[in-house]
């Protein structure tokens, strides 16, 4: 992440914001007047912007106008007086995240701060992409098929529907076709509709105006302003609700749209790549979707075809990913034996490609030498394969390994198993699924991370202390009554009072 510039002939209010930023872990840099920001920004650019109104030469409302003209999605916070109420509305007009009126808050000034770091690194991400589309890889004669398609809508603007089980690879097809584009300099910006919640994706999809909805703060641009002259990924359209359906139908119909709480119409120059796991047919008929938004999104079909139909791609996809999770983290590439390979291809995956990724990553960190063989992999995919009931996928990392005996699964408190992998493993695992969480676009990820975190550690303090909460409160360091309330919220059975 790019430093956070601050701009002021004060000193003392450089050095204050300094120091604060740094609590918060943040890096900084400092210019005393606007003309060495200038002269800076000739070779770097910072992440957000906070400047002073009134300097000696050029003033912050300079500053702010070459910046907007020349890197138009950087947030500028500028710092004016109270009483200089023409300077604060004048940045806004010429475009500034927000204003910190002096004297300020120095937390209030951080958490504004913050907000713009996140718009920032918001609109960085859905921006920038990737700076190379991922190999899609496949030798299996269904994936020359959807090489060939993607050949042959090379030239086009054509809209396509790309179907496919979950995990599938729809994105990385959707990828390709915006690569091999006559849009390919452009953005590519892709949204996971099922991803943000209903009242949030109208937002997210045509942005918002400054003060359309509480918390609306500042204007945002939406998808449809983000990819402008690019291509638009609509990840699983099935699941968006019904009336948004009709304003997307609006935009594909005369390609204009409005911001939420504006009235200017904006003209959208986008090409529109949808793709779903569902039955849009049966939608339809079952009243979930629009028959006309259907016919305007079908116009290409592209079927992506699951890993149980292309078995024999599983060895170059898994030597592909263990490579990949290997370079992540710094380590030598494990290799597969030929028993564990075959294993591997007999699976029936249900999650395609991504869980064959998932897994990699796990044979990386968890699996204990440079050769895996069949016992070194998971548990389950062994029960799941021999017919036995599957063990939960969850157990090592709430804090368990799992033992069988004959033909029944144990749970066993890692204190107790044999240490097969370093002791800041599990940390390695969280970061990847975080990592996989957040490029799938899904919302709240600290929460849901969080939950299984509070219950992977009652489920273990309650197995140390035999069921006992009260004893397992002391244990995790907690009071009586909140563990009470996690056992009840997380749904935990096998407590007792003591």
């Amino acid at each position: 992440m790019k430093p956070i510039w601050i701009v002021d002939d004060d000193e003392s209010i450089r050095w204050v914001l300094e120091k604060a930023l740094a609590r918060e872990n943040l890096a900084t840099k400092s210019f005393a007047n606007a003309r060495d920001a200038i002269a800076a920004l000739e070779y770097e650019t910072p992440q957000v912007l906070v400047s002073d109104i009134r300097m000696p030469g050029d003033s912050g409302l300079d500053l702010l106008q070459l910046v907007k003209s020349r890197f138009p999605g950087l947030p500028v916070i500028i710092i004016t007086a109270f009483s200089d109420l023409d300077s604060a509305v004048a940045a806004f007009q010429g475009g500034a995240f927000e204003y910190l009126a002096k004297p300020f808050d120095i937390d209030k000034a951080v958490e504004l701060i913050r907000r713009a770091l996140d718009e920032s690194l918001r609109e960085t991400s859905v921006e920038s992409g990737p700076a190379e589309t991922p190999e899609i890889l496949g030798q299996a004669p269904a994936m020359q098929e959807v090489f060939r398609a993607i050949g042959r809508l090379s030239q086009s603007n054509v809209t396509v529907l790309i179907t496919g089980e979950s995990g599938s690879g729809k994105e990385l097809v959707a990828r390709a076709l915006h690569k091999h584009s006559p849009r390919a300099a452009q953005p590519f910006i892709a949204l996971n509709t099922a991803a943000i919640p209903k009242d949030l994706l109208e937002s997210e999809l045509f942005g918002h105006e400054r003060g359309a909805f509480t918390g609306a703060q500042t204007t945002r641009r939406g998808r449809f302003e983000q990819a402008e002259g690019g291509t638009l990924f609509l990840d699983e359209i099935g699941d968006m609700p019904f009336d948004l359906q009709t304003r997307l139908l609006r935009v594909l119909s005369d390609g204009h749209f409005y911001r939420v709480g504006g009235h200017q119409p904006l003209k959208a120059n986008v090409r529109v790549i949808t793709a779903t796991h569902q039955n849009l047919e049966q939608r339809v008929r079952d009243g979930l979707f629009r028959e006309d938004l259907f016919h305007r999104l079908n116009v290409i079909r592209l079927r992506l075809p699951s890993l149980r139909e292309r078995r024999e791609d599983i060895p170059i996809l898994v030597r592909h990913f263990l490579v990949q999770s290997a370079k992540q983290l710094g380590v030598e590439a494990k290799r597969m034996s030929d028993a564990a390979l075959q294993f591997l291809c007999g699976l029936e995956l249900p999650g395609n490609v991504r869980q064959l990724e998932n897994l990699c990553n796990w044979i990386t960190v968890m699996a204990p030498g440079q050769t895996v063989e069949i016992k070194d992999l998971p548990l389950e995919l062994s029960q799941e394969q021999g017919g036995g009931a599957a063990a939960p996928a969850l157990a090592q990392a709430e804090g368990y390994s799992v033992q069988q005996h004959h033909g029944t699964v144990t749970p066993v408190a890692a204190a107790e198993a044999p240490a097969s992998a370093s002791p800041d493993a599990w940390l390695s695992l969280l970061e990847m699924q975080a990592a996989s969480m957040l490029s799938g676009g899904q919302q709240e990820v600290m929460a849901v991370l969080g939950r299984q975190f509070e219950s992977a550690l009652i489920r273990t303090a309650l197995k140390h202390t035999h069921g006992r909460k009260n004893d397992a409160a002391v244990r995790l360091g907690i009071g009586r009554n909140t563990i009470t309330r996690k056992i009840a919220e997380l749904g935990i059975d096998g407590a007792k009072d003591d």
